[in-house]
């Protein structure tokens, strides 16, 4: 379980493929506080450490991540958003975040204002998901409020910090990131079917 405050940027270092697994191998300032059989979000995605060596650690993912996901899209040199998994008695600064990314959305839309920027995003609304106006909404791991919602897009907006310290500051548009819906909405719109 997390909470969508990443924690610090990795860098990827090496990519490896082992039958139809990647490894990941990523080089953050965290990684001397890693063991090996942890939860790590990257991207938003809950993936766990097979590996450290030094201030390097390494992750696999299988087929059906890869399939859903933007790791595919990764090439060596690229920053990932990293947040370990939250402590029981820890404040809930985000919203709760389960790491299982739902689906992907490419960005549509950059707009830089004064002192803040909107992302907007578009994602496949066959798949049934959803998003609210002020609902939560997390963006390859990032925990945002949506200021703007539509049948199969939403935007956010985000403040300077979040831009320098997430890989948002990567962001353009064409790019490709990692949805989670709100937890909460899921159950409730799955609900709503039956």
């Amino acid at each position: 379980m997390f909470t969508g405050i990443i924690e610090t940027l990795g860098i990827v270092k090496n990519i490896t493929q082992e039958k139809d697994n990647y490894h990941f191998s990523i080089q953050s300032d965290i990684t001397s506080e890693l063991k090996i059989d942890q939860s790590v979000a990257h991207n938003g995605i809950c993936l766990t450490v097979i590996a450290i060596e030094n201030d390097i650690h390494t992750v696999t993912a299988i087929k059906e991540t890869l399939d859903k996901t933007n790791l595919h899209t990764l090439t060596i040199g690229d920053s990932i958003n990293l947040e370990r998994a939250m402590k029981m008695d820890a404040r809930l600064d985000g919203h709760i975040v389960q790491g299982h990314v739902d689906e992907t959305a490419k960005c549509i839309s950059v707009v830089l204002e004064n002192g803040s920027a909107f992302f907007t995003f578009e994602y496949n609304s066959k798949k049934n998901n959803i998003t609210i106006e002020k609902g939560s909404i997390t963006v390859n791991g990032v925990s945002l409020t949506v200021v703007n919602s539509e049948k199969n897009q939403f935007s956010v907006a985000i403040i300077p910090y979040t831009i320098e310290n997430t890989n948002f500051k990567n962001f353009k548009v064409g790019s490709v990131v990692n949805l989670e819906f709100d937890v909460i909405g899921k159950y409730i719109a799955r609900l709503m079917q039956k």
